[in-house]
């Protein structure tokens, strides 16, 4: 589920590494909101990530 719609960003895999150097597996997730924008005309509620929806918002709007 954790995915942006839009653009297809997803989470991957990495370590926490301690101060002793000690690895323990983690998931680095994107921020994933749901909302609601125009797509062709049409409002369509859509999963995007926080830099879809900054990058949507400064689009010009064609009507």
């Amino acid at each position: 589920m954790a995915k942006c719609e839009l653009c297809g960003k997803a989470g991957h895999t990495g370590h926490n590494v301690s101060h002793s150097k000690r690895r323990t597996k983690t998931r680095f997730m994107p921020n994933i909101q749901r909302s609601t924008i125009t797509v062709g005309g049409r409002l369509r509620r859509l999963s995007l990530c926080t830099r879809c929806l900054r990058t949507s918002s400064k689009m010009p709007r064609v009507a």
